[in-house]
């Protein structure tokens, strides 16, 4: 890895978290534990966050990087979709929040230009390999959340699990 992605993995953060019906706690309480989360990493400097734009804890955290960026017009958010349209079969409610966030987005990215087995885990393993830090919405279910978790242990990326880490 060359030194200057070195230097900008330092301040780039991104989420993992399971989908709303996996997580077994209240929207409100795990966006409270997001921003808790993302304001101690703005504190040790992060100013890029990566977010997966799944439903769920990537989007409630892509809202909350995105009011924090109204306060701070110096934090970037950078969306990585898995493959081009992958919103399209959502609920309205889902797929309204999620233009909110790619259009407050500052780049946006889609891993895969179809969907694919494997387009997930590919945009899992591309924002970890982006990143200085992996925010996680971890309850100890298997799955995609438990597997970028386990790739970014073997990469040396933190992981702040906002269920288990100190303060929550």
């Amino acid at each position: 890895m060359s030194t200057v992605e070195l230097e900008k993995r330092k301040i780039r953060c991104c989420f993992t978290g399971h989908r709303p019906e996996k997580l077994h706690a209240p929207e409100h309480i795990v966006k409270e534990r997001l921003r808790q989360a993302i304001d101690v990493a703005i504190d040790s400097g992060k100013t890029v966050f990566i977010c997966g734009m799944a439903r769920g804890v990537d989007l409630w955290a892509g809202q909350v990087v995105a009011e924090r960026k109204k306060e701070n017009p110096a934090l970037r958010l950078i969306c990585a979709t898995p493959f081009i349209g992958f919103e399209r079969t959502w609920a309205p409610h889902w797929q309204e929040l999620y233009h909110e966030i790619t259009g407050i987005a500052d780049y946006k990215v889609a891993i895969s230009n179809a969907y694919s087995s494997s387009c997930f885990q590919k945009r899992n393993i591309w924002m970890v390999n982006h990143s200085g830090l992996v925010i996680a919405a971890y309850n100890g279910e298997a799955g995609g959340t438990r597997n970028t978790i386990q790739y970014a242990t073997q990469c040396g990326v933190p992981v702040y699990n906002i269920f288990s880490s100190p303060g929550t």
